[in-house]
């Protein structure tokens, strides 16, 4: 399947929040993020406005016949995937440096798209796009076996409560579909601020047969965040990782 074919050559499958029991009701899902608020500040407003009609993929886009990531980008170029952005501090500041790639930036938070918006314009990275469909589905269902050159996972949501867990997204199936999606030689770069999911990721990782990697020392690249700030002053180890797709 690429990305301009419908799932199994007819309708792709329901998306999440979409997806209903036989009598109407909607199915509980086991999802890798929480719905968080909606409401703009009047700067995000503003980058919304200016910037939003280009750079993002409205939702209903994907159910369209005909669906292309290329149309969208307006150009055939190599595909690096971020899997949450937040506010668009790393996206902005990597995406300017890569002209050459097209930046997909998969994030449900529509507050932080609309500040990663006005992030990326001042970096002048019009390489970038930003859609708020559920990255796991994305990836099952609108990005083809070895399209995306690099997948960025920086401070996936740690669900840190045991009962949580089951929603982490370095969990072997998913881990293995991001595989499957790499290109040979495909890079997969995460980090993380808490250090039981660090090693979950290694341990998860590891017995992936489709990639081979490991902690690393931090990417010099990656800038250091709002986010990773607060996480270095509680104390807490940043971790990076990176694996690469060997087959």
């Amino acid at each position: 399947m690429n990305d301009e074919q419908d799932h199994a050559g007819g309708v792709r499958p329901a998306r999440p929040h979409h997806k209903l029991t036989e009598d109407g009701r909607r199915v509980r899902e086991v999802l890798t993020y929480a719905r968080r608020g909606s409401r703009f500040s009047p700067k995000q407003q503003a980058a919304w406005d200016e910037y939003a009609e280009r750079w993002v993929v409205p939702d209903e886009a994907v159910d369209e016949p005909g669906f292309s990531w290329t149309t969208w980008f307006g150009r055939e170029a190599p595909l690096i995937v971020e899997i949450g952005g937040g506010v668009g501090e790393a996206t902005a500041a990597l995406a300017a440096a890569r002209p050459s790639y097209n930046v997909l930036s998969l994030e449900v938070w529509r507050p932080g798209v609309a500040e990663s918006l006005g992030r990326v314009a001042e970096a002048g990275a019009d390489n970038v796009r930003f859609c708020g469909v559920d990255a796991v589905w994305t990836l099952e269902n609108l990005l083809a076996e070895g399209s995306i050159s690099e997948l960025w996972t920086f401070f996936p949501d740690p669900w840190h409560k045991t009962r949580h867990h089951k929603r982490r997204l370095v969990v072997p199936e998913y881990a293995r579909l991001v595989a499957t999606r790499l290109v040979p030689g495909g890079l997969w770069r995460l980090a993380t601020d808490w250090a039981d999911y660090a090693e979950q990721m290694v341990e998860v990782l590891d017995a992936e047969p489709l990639v081979e990697g490991g902690v690393v020392e931090r990417w010099a690249e990656r800038p250091v965040t709002k986010f990773e700030r607060k996480g270095i002053a509680k104390e807490r180890t940043i971790t990076d990782l990176a694996y690469r797709r060997v087959t």
